[in-house]
């Protein structure tokens, strides 16, 4: 069975031209012609079929013939938010794999211990581009211009808030709760995110750097309505953390 391969064309409602770089992977390396029929999304939720009706140098003009919509695959409005690494590379890596598994939104956060202080989103852009088509995905993720940690968390979000970290809950409680914790012997660790996620209900998952985040700034969140949540027993690198994080979230939300 021939593989179908789709195109992304953000403005397929009015505008009956493939972007360049499509039309170049369409001609160039595809070689269709006139009269072909390709396979088009918009990122927004709906497939087309249509067919080439002219091409010229780089540009490449098609007729809708049908437009396919494409129901979501899982509940809820999935939104990642993390500390880029060093390495830019595994944050690339993220982006791809995150939307081949399925999620809404992404968006990088510059906290205390980062070692990364900018992020190329117009490369990360193309990538997540890519990866919807690769994964016949009819949604392209939203990809948030990067962010300060404290106006992030200051920002209002409808729906649950998570941030995963590695500290014990006495090391960020303070005063008479810190002795109070002390006492217990910290006997209930941070609930697992599986465990605390609603289906349907829209989620937010914020992943630190390899630093972790500070002390402070997890109180800052737990203070804005974050809830603190464990991945599991493994120390996880910051990307393998954010899969993880996504994929958990797809997983209690899929159809």
């Amino acid at each position: 069975m021939k593989e179908t391969r789709y195109f992304y064309a953000p403005d397929v409602r009015t505008n009956n031209q493939l972007p360049p770089e499509e039309a170049a992977h369409c001609l160039r390396v595809l070689r269709l012609t006139e009269g072909d029929e390709i396979h088009l999304t918009d990122g927004r939720g709906s497939f087309f079929r249509a067919e080439i009706t002219g091409t010229g140098g780089k540009h490449c003009l098609f007729r809708i013939l049908e437009e396919l919509p494409c129901p979501r695959a899982w509940a809820a409005r999935l939104h990642l938010a993390v500390a880029p690494t060093k390495n830019i590379d595994r944050m690339e890596w993220l982006a791809e794999k995150a939307t081949e598994i399925g999620f809404d939104e992404l968006s990088f956060i510059f906290c205390r211990f980062s070692e990364r202080r900018s992020v190329k989103t117009e490369r990360i852009d193309k990538i997540l581009v890519s990866a919807m088509k690769q994964s016949h995905k009819a949604e392209k993720p939203v990809l948030n211009e990067p962010e300060d940690f404290r106006h992030f968390v200051e920002r209002p979000f409808a729906g649950q808030k998570f941030i995963a970290h590695c500290y014990e809950e006495a090391d960020i409680e303070t005063g008479e709760a810190q002795t109070a914790v002390s006492a217990r012997k910290q006997s209930v660790g941070k609930p697992l995110l599986w465990d605390v996620l609603e289906r349907g209900k829209d989620a937010l998952v914020m992943i630190g750097p390899e630093g972790d985040f500070s002390v402070d700034e997890v109180r800052l969140a737990l203070s804005h309505g974050f809830c603190s949540v464990s991945l599991g027993r493994s120390r996880l690198r910051t990307e393998t953390a954010a899969l993880v994080a996504v994929h958990l979230m797809h997983l209690k939300n899929a159809f």
